[in-house]
């Protein structure tokens, strides 16, 4: 079941060494290219990463938060064309929640790097060093990259407890439910 899935995944930045099938990355295009979009004008892009040196250099795109990228056997970069809408943030974060999903169904391991509104350093934005380093078009805007891979780590899932039901209201804001 669906909430089975939700409630078992968590982030995962350490990966065993072991390269994800191919068959597995397949379906991980499918289920990317099956998300939803606004009026589906379906505005992502992604690039699919596999080589340990590309791996290597994206783990360097920003000072915090992306080093685990370079142990990861695999990475989708989340891009979108802004100028095809003014919801492109909102569509490639659909589609990289779907990835997330996919990649738990699949008995991967994944985690979110934000790209967008990060920088690489005092000169340049993280978005524009991948953009650089993937060769990416003119207009493609760099939301985040999803490292993906078999979990060198166990977590539990969140106990059901530390779940924040006090931002929930039922009919009118503050009522709580």
């Amino acid at each position: 079941m669906f909430i089975d899935l939700v409630r078992k995944r968590r982030s995962t930045r350490k990966y065993r060494p072991q390269p994800v099938e191919q068959d597995k990355i397949d379906l991980l295009i499918e289920a990317a290219l099956r998300a939803f979009s606004s009026r589906g004008v379906q505005p992502w892009e992604f690039v699919v990463v596999t080589d340990p040196q590309i791996m290597a250099q994206l783990a360097a795109a920003k000072p915090h938060g992306s080093a685990f990228l370079k142990d990861a056997p695999l990475a989708f970069v989340v891009c979108a064309d802004s100028a095809k809408t003014d919801v492109w943030v909102e569509d490639a974060s659909i589609a990289a929640a779907f990835l997330h999903l996919a990649a738990a169904d699949l008995g991967l391991g994944s985690c979110w790097s934000q790209m967008r509104l990060r920088d690489h350093d005092a000169q340049q934005s993280a978005g524009a060093y991948v953009a650089g380093l993937l060769g990416l078009r003119q207009g493609l805007e760099v939301e985040a990259i999803i490292a993906m891979g078999y979990p060198a780590e166990d977590k539990a899932p969140h106990p059901a407890a530390s779940l924040a039901y006090d931002k929930i209201s039922r009919e009118r804001y503050g009522r709580q439910v």
